[in-house]
């Protein structure tokens, strides 16, 4: 009798338990009415797949792990950054502005493209369309009047207070600056370039809070001289330290720009920073720690470390996804975009600074 008590007593404390976490996911749902992503190919769900562009991925081998097989214009071979973080605030993955530019994106919209950049100048080159956050923001102030107009301005400012504002950008304006064919480097140092971006990218941030935007997550910029486009740099395949560098600086001026935002506009503007640079070092230092084994090599590309080309229907790929850092030359794999979101949710007090996404 007592152990049958016993094991009615623990069934029923399982099953609270279980009604608690789904209270808390509903819950996280209900704070966060949508999402809107601006960023690069980090989190494209895509919007490249509808311009005239060489920054596509809707094709082989990109998405053979994403639901159903297929390429959905992911830069990754299965879900990316932006359909984790969805999840995690109980939304569906935003869809790419372009597939609907009129609809009212009550739930969130991506405006995140391949290839862009914090400045218009980055990838303008003929050929590289990409929508560049100057013109991400532009699309969201369009969506806002959308908004207004069918909904009212008291709800559409209710609604944007609880929104989640996501910004994954930066990389590809480093990248530039750090190529070979760059012009960049005759016209600004290094420091003058970055103070460049990070003025930027503080005024966008600017007109995001002037449209109603009050809840943010900033990922810094990534140890960059580690991916395997810039290890073929090094005839012994390490990472390009000058970069790395310059990322370093880069993300602490980004987190000085932060605090100062946030010392001018109060509770109106709520953030949490991402160190992703610290955290990707550690994972590639030490892979094994949390379930990889291939810290170098892309899975899928062609040559020297899979990294001389883009992942495309010619290329080779990997079995062992899941082992692996990268999927291509410059982007990760679902399994580290899964681990970096989880990360970033789990509040690692080393890695994430401000505010306390699990408890939206």
């Amino acid at each position: 009798m007592g152990s049958n008590k016993t094991k009615l007593l623990n069934s029923c404390g399982l099953i609270i338990a279980i009604l608690c976490l789904l209270q808390l996911n509903m819950s996280r749902a209900q704070k966060v009415t949508a999402m809107y992503v601006f960023g690069d190919s980090l989190v494209d769900v895509g919007n490249n797949n509808y311009l005239d562009t060489v920054f596509r991925a809707n094709f082989l081998f990109n998405g053979i792990d994403f639901p159903g097989g297929k390429p959905t214009g992911r830069f990754s071979n299965g879900k990316n950054a932006a359909d984790f973080i969805a999840e995690n605030v109980g939304l569906s993955t935003p869809p790419p502005y372009l597939s609907n530019k009129n609809d009212l994106f009550l739930k969130g919209v991506s405006f995140a493209s391949g290839g862009a950049g914090i400045l218009n100048s980055t990838n303008d080159h003929p050929y590289n369309g990409t929508i560049y956050l100057s013109k991400q923001v532009g699309y969201f102030s369009e969506v806002q009047q959308r908004l207004i107009k069918n909904i009212g301005e008291s709800a559409t400012k209710k609604h944007l207070s609880n929104s989640l504002f996501t910004f994954v950008i930066g990389s590809n304006d480093l990248f530039n600056y750090f190529t070979s064919k760059s012009r960049f480097p005759t016209i600004k140092s290094p420091q003058e370039y970055i103070d460049l971006m990070l003025s930027t990218f503080s005024n966008h941030l600017m007109q995001i809070h002037g449209l109603g935007g009050r809840k943010y997550v900033i990922v810094g910029i990534g140890p960059i001289g580690c991916t395997p486009a810039q290890r073929l740099l090094n005839s012994s395949y390490n990472c390009n330290d000058e970069a790395n560098h310059w990322a370093i600086i880069y993300n602490k001026s980004l987190q000085s720009m932060l605090l100062k935002l946030k010392s001018k506009l109060k509770q109106d503007f709520s953030y949490s920073y991402f160190n992703i640079y610290d955290f990707l070092v550690d994972l590639i230092q030490n892979p094994t720690k949390y379930g990889f084994l291939e810290v170098k090599s892309a899975c899928c590309g062609i040559g020297k470390l899979y990294a001389e080309g883009p992942c495309i229907p010619l290329s080779k790929y990997c079995p062992n996804r899941s082992d692996h850092i990268f999927w291509d030359e410059v982007h990760p794999t679902e399994a580290t975009a899964k681990i970096l979101v989880n990360t970033l949710f789990n509040n690692t007090k080393k890695y994430v600074t401000s505010m306390n996404l699990t408890i939206m």
